[in-house]
């Protein structure tokens, strides 16, 4: 197996995905061990030196002049994890919090947070084992860290809490005695080290990234197909037209979209046609599909920024300097995902268009894409569905980082309130998935009143594709069934991977473009 070295190498968004998977593992080498253990020993120096250092030897929040004791700092850090432990709602999915616990060793090892080797170890075992603590999805409000969901995703290290193993929930603690696993005894700013951080934000923005990479790519596809089934122009997607406007998003889409269509036979049909131009939803696919990418592109720069930083406080860099600073805080996340919230939106307002575009019963297209229109009702009503969820994606737009509610007695006076972005992104997700089922059900049934003219390879691939699950409409039927069946293609990746294995055999360039991946 793959190894990732924590602390030290470089962890890109694809990379932390892998060592989630299964498929790399990650270690502590010996550059970061010495770097965590000289860190740690700092951290001691400074209990014993008495000098104040926030989280230390002091309270927390509104109570950073409380002094505590040396006998009592270790009692101190696991009060915070208990203490701080004020999650609600369902469990996030195992696979957001153990990105969480992937992302916390990654900053931690890091050597500026003074935790003890053996509590990395631990958290480590946890990954390794897929023993995944059980989070609660609300709580945070993305500053001072994500102190609830880190505090519940922590306290198995202490014995407390619950974990997963497999499908089935246990106590922590019965699960650490199965193993001859000890509790763990939290030494000075360990605690505090543990819950201080980004990582729930975090860890929503690299499953985000992953997901509208796929959702991008599957709108560029679709959208293709729609094209063609109501034969409209790939003139739009002239490089030289992009060229004079190029931003990178809008340049990419236009150079995929030209290069499905290169060669279509349905296109070529209706090149000297009377129609002058298309509607925006095709025409201007690079555009607007292109504007998301831009989004995607600034989410996933700045997601791999925060991958690789330290978002502790106070930093340790010796026992004589120590900065109080906000690294914790939220807002450099709680931006982008909110601006990336409004950006799939967009994909999903913009496939409706199309949807609707294709029932009209315009450009040589039945009414509602049924022969028998009347006695069937043929593609009326899952436009309605696309129509409620797209306006239910607007209600998701609003950015949750424009509020703010001061917490800890005004301590904390300014939140990013970047948990809810990230939550947010997902459920507009989760729609946009749908849309696009839908898109698609429409523009498969668009594309069978062009035979018997073809389209080029990669498209009829994907045609092909999809009459494997779902069968060409003659009469009305339960088109739930066949949404759901679209919307497994999609979500499993292989609409997507039909379309990059037809075009490797046909050496069509379509996903070439580096800056747009993931590793």
């Amino acid at each position: 197996m793959k190894k990732f070295n924590y602390g030290t190498d470089h962890l890109t968004i694809g990379i932390c995905l892998d060592i989630a998977a299964g498929k790399v593992q990650g270690v502590i080498n010996e550059a970061a061990a010495a770097r965590i253990h000289a860190s740690w020993k700092e951290v001691e120096k400074i209990v014993h030196t008495h000098l104040p250092v926030y989280g230390i030897n002091t309270g927390f929040g509104p109570l950073c002049d409380t002094r505590i004791s040396e006998e009592d700092t270790s009692l101190l850090q696991s009060n915070i994890l208990k203490s701080h432990s004020v999650g609600v709602g369902k469990p996030i999915r195992q696979e957001i919090a153990k990105l969480m616990l992937i992302t916390k060793v990654q900053a931690l090892a890091q050597g500026y947070s003074g935790i003890a080797p053996a509590t990395l170890e631990r958290i480590i075992w946890h990954i390794d084992n897929n023993v995944i603590p059980v989070v609660p999805e609300k709580g945070s409000v993305g500053a001072s860290g994500d102190l609830a969901p880190l505090s519940h995703l922590f306290l198995p290290l202490i014995g407390l809490g619950y974990v997963n193993v497999g499908n089935e929930k246990h106590p922590a603690g019965e699960i650490l005695k199965q193993h001859n696993l000890k509790p763990l005894v939290l030494g000075p700013k360990e605690g505090l080290a543990l819950i201080n951080g980004t990582q729930f934000i975090l860890a929503f923005s690299i499953k985000a990234v992953e997901r509208l990479n796929n959702l991008l790519n599957t709108a560029d596809l679709i959208g293709a197909m729609s094209l063609e089934g109501l034969m409209g122009s790939a003139r739009p997607f002239d490089a030289r037209l992009h060229a004079i406007r190029p931003y990178k998003g809008t340049k990419l889409v236009a150079k995929r979209l030209a290069a499905l269509l290169q060669g279509s036979a349905i296109g070529n049909a209706h090149v000297d046609c009377d129609r002058v131009q298309d509607p925006y939803s095709l025409r201007c696919m690079p555009q607007v599909h292109g504007a998301s990418r831009n989004a995607w592109l600034h989410l996933k720069e700045l997601t791999e920024i925060e991958l690789n930083s330290v978002t502790d406080n106070p930093v340790i860099f010796n026992a004589d300097d120590t900065i109080s600073g906000g690294n914790f805080h939220g807002q450099p996340l709680a931006l982008p995902l909110d601006y990336a919230t409004v950006a799939a939106a967009e994909l999903g307002n913009i496939a409706d268009r199309r949807c609707y575009l294709m029932s009209e019963g315009r450009y040589g297209l039945p009414k509602l894409l049924t022969e028998h229109a009347g006695l069937n009702s043929g593609l009326m009503i899952p436009q309605y569905t696309t129509a409620a969820l797209v306006t239910e994606n607007k209600t998701f737009c609003f950015p949750a980082s424009a509020d703010s509610v001061p917490t800890s007695l005004g301590q904390e006076d300014h939140v990013s309130m970047g948990s809810i972005s990230g939550r947010k992104l997902h459920m507009v997700l989760d729609n946009i998935e749908y849309i696009q089922a839908i898109e698609l059900l429409y523009a498969s049934q668009a594309m069978e009143f062009r035979r018997p003219l073809q389209s080029t390879p990669i498209i009829e691939s994907l045609h092909q594709l999809v009459r494997q699950h779902v069968p060409y409409i003659k009469d009305d039927r339960i088109f739930a069934d066949d949404i759901n069946a679209l919307h497994q293609l999609i979500i499993s990746g292989q609409f997507q991977s039909t379309a990059l294995e037809t075009a490797q055999k046909h050496n069509i360039h379509i996903n070439d473009d580096d800056e747009f991946g993931i590793y």
